[in-house]
């Protein structure tokens, strides 16, 4: 009985989370408060100590150009951990920032976490983000397939005998997936997504203009002028890229065009449409007949590519409707079933 006290104070202190561990970006939600950290996934320590020198925004600005003693990396890669060690040192970095000044030099927070993974990641590679989560201060965690959270974090009725279908585009993967009764019934999970994207525009600009770009430039050129459909004025849209052309070895500016950009971006968009038409092969028949009257949600912040929603309207014949910040719907979904682990136990994973 004289433990409750401290019990209290405890949980208090030490708020349930639900993380979308992404590729690109990790988000934290925090039960009763909301969203309350969006960062990159980026970490930078020092090679020899392995001490965390930054983590997020200002480690991301260190990629490519620390010294040789520093290391600015992603720690995640297609949706799962790449590297052990800095994704734990990540995931200590942000959960001690989201819980600065509460309890002083003497309280480790020891929060409960729900973190979405993908639905086509392995045993080994689930059982890797669970033991990161732990060794960086969790004191339970459990595991819900990115589809489904995005999905009810999209708003759609999961829990009805109905049939739902979800497109998260993340950083890494693709997520495709038919739900009914907080079930998954069909999924197809393809490793390709923005950061594939980012790296088709680059190996397009290298191949044609012989002039090597960053990723992050290509992330920039796709965000500006990059495209599914090539409709209207954008067509005429195009951007100086800079970088170092490969024959002399010297700075160079190219111009690149949108339909240049949208050429070097189709064999990423035809995997997103293929892996669409190969969950709606797969539906039962009732619940096909469903999706065309309630369509197609797409979430993540791959589904942001002007003109890929009507790409899939037009290759499927159903409405597609992208939700309501998509970039947040994975960890807006996970942060619902934080906020009632009752009502969404049928949702987690085994």
């Amino acid at each position: 009985m004289k433990f409750r006290p401290a019990r209290k104070l405890f949980d208090f202190l030490s708020n349930d989370i639900a993380i979308d561990l992404g590729t690109a970006n990790t988000v934290i939600y925090v039960r009763g408060k909301g969203i309350i950290l969006n960062e990159p996934s980026v970490v930078a320590v020092r090679l020899h100590t392995k001490n965390v020198l930054a983590a997020g925004t200002r480690a991301k600005e260190m990629l490519g150009k620390t010294p040789e003693n520093i290391v600015a990396s992603r720690p995640m890669r297609d949706g799962v951990i790449a590297d052990y060690e800095l994704t734990e040192s990540m995931l200590r970095y942000f959960i001690g920032a989201i819980h600065e000044g509460r309890g002083g030099l003497f309280f480790k927070p020891r929060p409960r976490m729900i973190i979405g993974v993908p639905s086509g990641i392995t045993q080994v590679e689930r059982r890797a983000i669970e033991e990161s989560a732990k060794e960086a201060g969790a004191r339970m965690v459990r595991t819900i397939m990115e589809p489904m959270a995005a999905a009810i974090g999209a708003g759609l009725p999961v829990q009805e005998p109905s049939g739902n279908m979800i497109v998260d585009i993340g950083g890494g993967t693709t997520e495709v997936a038919v739900i009914s009764l907080k079930s998954i019934v069909f999924c197809r999970s393809v490793r390709v997504g923005g950061d594939e994207m980012d790296v088709a525009i680059v190996q397009y600009v290298k191949r044609k203009y012989n002039l090597l770009i960053g990723e992050r430039t290509a992330e920039q050129v796709k965000i500006a002028i990059g495209s599914a459909l090539l409709e209207g004025e954008f067509h005429n849209k195009n951007m100086a890229v800079k970088g170092r052309d490969l024959v002399t070895g010297v700075p160079k500016t190219v111009v690149l065009s949108a339909p240049e950009v949208n050429e070097a971006l189709l064999e990423t968009i035809a995997s997103i449409v293929d892996a669409v038409r190969v969950v709606l092969e797969n539906t039962p028949p009732e619940l096909s007949s469903d999706l065309v009257v309630s369509g197609i949600m797409m979430a993540g912040g791959g589904s942001l590519l002007r003109g890929l929603d009507k790409l899939i309207s037009m290759e499927t014949g159903l409405p597609v409707m992208v939700a309501e910040d998509p970039l947040f719907c994975v960890v807006k979904g996970a942060g619902k079933v934080i906020e009632d682990l009752d009502f969404f136990q049928d949702a987690l994973m085994e």
